[in-house]
């Protein structure tokens, strides 16, 4: 960069492809402003992808939080002044930040770090390495960033495999949302054999021969009292969260969703905020009980703040509530394949009976709550259809974008009551990593339907997209690369017909984002007035070649204007 005989900066490159004419001209409509304050931050010579009016423009101006101006280098040129940072795109793209729909945490967290084991005997090695330096009788627990789509047997640890690594520990391995799995001393030490009652909404794995096999899936998992995790101090808990949200920062985020969280988190955030220190717009829905049905409801609802409290930065959503399990419990009309020995007579997991779901979703309408419900299988949408349906035969919800979390399996039948009722569809990139469980699971037909973007877009259901980290990891190209390529870390394309391009991708994880949140008036686009939330890649995204996504490397980050990340 050079400054012109006016005192604003000019691009060195443009100005010698133009010679010193082109660059007296140049300068000439750079301060050509009038009295209309210059620009804080102006990037030019590239491909910026506002994701609406204009298109795909050259250049783009910041001043405070909003985009100023979109449009050719030589337009956008007329808002700078003497303290305009001025970056030179030199090809490269700028996108509207990036949103996660669905995002628990980061991952990793206490206990045994499973996240880089890559096989069976990695996991025992891990395990009976914290055995070494545990006193003998001690609980010994994983984290869950893991998920057994990343080992060479593509299956989970059993109770088995556990007594290997530690025979005198109780052991419990966490994996995702919805399952532990325990070894035998962990089986003993909580009253757990074959003669232990199934739970309503859950299940308890067992062997062909009826022996346990160490699962606990679903509402099975409230047979086991993890130990506590002791809670940070206010300061560190803060630190912690500033640094996990410069994490996601570091690879184009810029919002996330938190779909079922605690008074005491949503409060941290708060603090945050109050400090000045939020580089991440987060949309916040509380966790409804499970059980218990209004009467729970009105308890949780008396801790919680106002719906739609908040300001850009963080504000409540709503309340996320589930009706079925995760992969290995997600309710269906069609029985499961037979991996645990049942006859073909398991059909997945209902985690909330259906009165009391139903009851809640009709108090929460009348409320004035917004309500998303976790639903796995094609059964799980249907009683989250009929219920979201009783709520509108009290009240209208059509403009009010409920929500189905996931909707892995949906079917034809559900594409019309799903626009007739006006919901959004939040999809994540499970079969990314589990594929070759839900091929187990379901059979390779439905693995292959799983989250079918393609067809809920075809539908005209409002689709965002996320991770549900740390269930799956939480890096949003390999969402991207998921959902244009609907390629697997280990098994391959699941699904090719229900790959979406480049550019319907973008619009999910930014427009489509905005339209969840009902902030479509201030972001999900790069146009002008519009929350400067946006990235610049190091490669051009609509055009590098696969799997360019994948690996994908963020180049700057900037959040209300203001640059959170540079590489």
């Amino acid at each position: 960069m050079i400054r012109s005989p006016f005192g604003c900066r000019v691009s060195l490159t443009r100005a010698i492809a133009r010679g010193t004419t082109g660059l007296m001209a140049l300068a000439a409509v750079a301060c050509g402003r009038g009295a209309e304050a210059p620009a804080d931050l102006i990037l030019l010579g590239g491909d910026v992808v506002t994701m609406g009016s204009p298109g795909v423009v050259e250049a783009l101006a910041v001043r405070g939080d909003r985009v100023v101006a979109a449009g050719t280098s030589e337009e956008v040129l007329g808002r700078a002044g003497p303290a305009t940072r001025m970056v030179e795109l030199a090809g490269r793209t700028v996108l509207p930040g990036l949103t996660d729909n669905h995002y628990h945490g980061i991952g990793g967290g206490p206990g045994v770090d499973l996240s880089g084991a890559r096989s069976l005997r990695d996991i025992i090695e891990r395990i009976a390495a914290a055995a070494r330096a545990t006193p003998p009788g001690e609980v010994i627990v994983t984290n869950s960033n893991w998920h057994e789509g990343q080992l060479s047997e593509q299956r989970l640890p059993y109770r088995d495999d556990l007594d290997l690594a530690a025979a005198r520990h109780p052991v419990v391995v966490v994996r995702g949302g919805h399952q532990y799995v325990l070894n035998s001393a962990a089986l003993a030490h909580w009253g757990i054999d074959e003669s232990t009652p199934e739970v309503p909404g859950g299940r308890i794995g067992r062997d062909p021969d009826g022996r346990l096999n160490g699962e606990l899936v679903d509402r099975a998992k409230d047979l086991v009292t993890l130990p506590p995790i002791p809670a940070p101090d206010p300061t560190t808990l803060l630190d912690d969260l500033a640094a996990e949200h410069a994490r996601l920062n570091a690879r184009g985020l810029t919002g996330i969703r938190h779909p079922g969280g605690s008074v005491d988190q949503y409060r941290a955030l708060e603090r945050l905020r109050e400090q000045g220190r939020m580089t991440l717009r987060v949309n916040y829905l509380f966790r409804g009980p499970r059980a218990g049905g209004v009467e729970a409801l009105s308890e949780a609802l008396a801790t919680w703040p106002a719906m739609g409290d908040g300001d850009e930065w963080l504000r409540v959503g709503g309340v996320k509530l589930g009706v079925d399990g995760g992969f290995e419990g997600g309710l269906m009309r069609d029985p499961y394949e037979e991996p645990w020995g049942e006859g073909g007579t398991f059909h997945g997991l209902q985690t909330m009976p259906t009165d009391d779901y139903i009851a809640t979703v009709r108090d929460l309408h009348r409320q004035g709550w917004r309500v998303a419900t976790h639903a796995v299988g094609d059964a799980a949408i249907d009683l989250v259809l009929d219920g979201y349906e009783a709520a509108n035969a009290d009240a209208p919800i059509d403009g009010l974008r409920w929500v189905i979390e996931h909707g892995f399996i949906p079917r034809d039948d559900h594409f019309t009551r799903m626009r007739d009722l006006a919901l959004a569809v939040t999809a994540q990139h499970h079969l990314y990593v589990a594929a070759p469980s839900l091929v187990e699971y379901w059979g390779a037909d439905r693995a292959a339907w799983t989250t079918p973007v393609r067809a809920y877009l075809d539908a005209g259901i409002p689709v965002s997209l996320g991770s549900d980290s740390p269930v799956v990891p939480w890096d949003p190209w390999s969402v991207l690369h998921h959902f244009t390529t609907r390629g697997t870390i280990s098994a391959g394309v699941h699904g090719a017909s229900q790959r979406i391009t480049r550019e319907e991708a973008l619009r999910a994880m930014t427009r489509g984002y905005a339209h969840l949140t009902f902030e479509e008036a201030e972001k999900g686009t790069l146009e002008v007035g519009k929350l400067a939330d946006l990235i610049v890649t190091a490669e051009h995204y609509l055009d590098c070649e696969d799997p360019c996504l994948e690996a994908m490397q963020v180049d700057m980050t900037v959040v209300g204007g203001r640059v959170v990340y540079e590489r």
